[in-house]
């Protein structure tokens, strides 16, 4: 009973926190909406992003040869990163780059309940010509725990490498805050150090809340 009802509750987090974004999303856009706003103004060298979201991965099998779909987990995933560069290229894909450290802990939900925790280092490329939206991408590797293994028939180590990359977006709802939502293909692996690595691939969306400040280095 107990396992029945821990999806729902986890659905239900995920719906508040979507609600509460969508009314900050509406009030700010009001704000931003009453005065021209480019984001390019804020998302500048030296900028730092400090923030978090939460996301629903969902196993895949149509990437990668894992024996089944059945791999689910909440994520949680607070980031800080800072942008490298000034202004890249020219046109619609004018941009920069910037540095992302993500700490993370998931709990799996199925093929029965786990933890993970650990986290990732990315590279994110800034597209800066569309006013108060910046969609983005990154790309990012790092290491997790998870007592998944050796219970999975993919994985037999405790200790497992992420990859993981996808496009996204942020929406400036005020000068500082921005809506972020994206989505990711997420990998799990060993790099064949243990006697099993099939891994896990999961398509992750995620959404929350970012703060930009403006020239802090």
């Amino acid at each position: 009973m107990l396992r029945n009802e821990q999806p729902r509750h986890l659905g239900a987090v995920l719906s508040r926190l979507t609600l509460v974004i969508v009314i900050l999303w509406v009030e700010g856009g009001v704000a931003v909406a009453q005065s021209s706003f480019e984001a390019r103004n804020v998302l500048t060298k030296g900028t730092v992003e400090l923030g978090g979201t939460l996301g629903y991965a969902q196993g895949t099998t149509a990437v990668g040869n894992g024996p089944s779909a059945n791999r689910s987990a909440v994520f949680m995933m607070p980031r800080l990163g800072v942008v490298l560069t000034d202004p890249l290229g020219s046109g619609w894909w004018q941009g920069n780059v910037e540095f992302l450290v993500q700490p993370l802990f998931a709990r799996f939900t199925q093929p029965f309940a786990a933890e993970a925790a650990g986290g990732s280092f990315l590279l994110k490329y800034n597209f800066l010509s569309f006013g108060r939206w910046v969609p983005f991408w990154d790309v990012g590797a790092g290491i997790i725990w998870t007592n998944l293994a050796p219970r999975i028939p993919e994985q037999s180590t405790q200790y497992e490498f992420v990859l993981e990359t996808g496009p996204g977006v942020h929406y400036f709802m005020t000068d500082r805050i921005a809506l972020t939502m994206g989505v990711r293909l997420h990998h799990i692996s060993n790099a064949n150090l243990g006697d099993r690595n099939t891994g896990i691939n999961t398509v992750l969306p995620y959404v929350g809340i970012s703060f930009f400040t403006p020239g802090f280095f």
